[in-house]
């Protein structure tokens, strides 16, 4: 393969990759549970509900979704003033803050959270075969991994 075929072969895969991403979020925004909570609000919320203890550090917050230091902070801000999340020291740091889901903000994040997954259930079973999305995990999984060990 050429060097000039090689470019417009990863070029066309990552813009493949991206537009699949911008048709897929633009149909999972269509979902109405997403007036009540925006999908990057819903994001914060879900990543809360996956650690183990409950609580994390706004930096580790800010690892693993898809917002700035300080867009995370108002967040957060604009989330704890809504009831759904609260804040509180760490014992061994006085200075660090934890953050962790409200009883409010956890049934929400259940609630749209099951909407959501049965949302993306769809997209995702009407255009690929479970032999497809493997293949479509190994490849993001192998994707992601790469670039985190950079």
């Amino acid at each position: 393969m050429s060097a000039a075929t090689h470019r417009r072969l990863t070029t066309e895969s990552w813009e493949s990759l991206l537009r699949s991403q911008v048709a897929v979020m633009r149909e999972l925004h269509k979902e109405p549970l997403f007036k009540e909570v925006g999908s990057r609000e819903y994001d914060v919320l879900y990543n809360l509900s996956r650690c183990s203890s409950g609580w994390l550090r706004l930096n580790e917050l800010n690892d693993n979704v898809l917002l700035t230091q300080p867009s995370i902070s108002r967040m957060v801000d604009r989330l704890e003033a809504r009831g759904l999340i609260q804040r509180k020291t760490v014992e061994e740091d006085r200075r660090g803050v934890l953050i962790g889901l409200t009883e409010a903000g956890a049934e929400l994040q259940k609630r749209v959270g099951r909407a959501h997954v049965q949302h993306i259930m769809e997209i995702m079973e009407s255009a690929l075969t479970d032999d497809e999305m493997r293949t479509l995990l190994a490849v993001t999984d192998k994707l992601r991994i790469s670039v985190n060990e950079r």
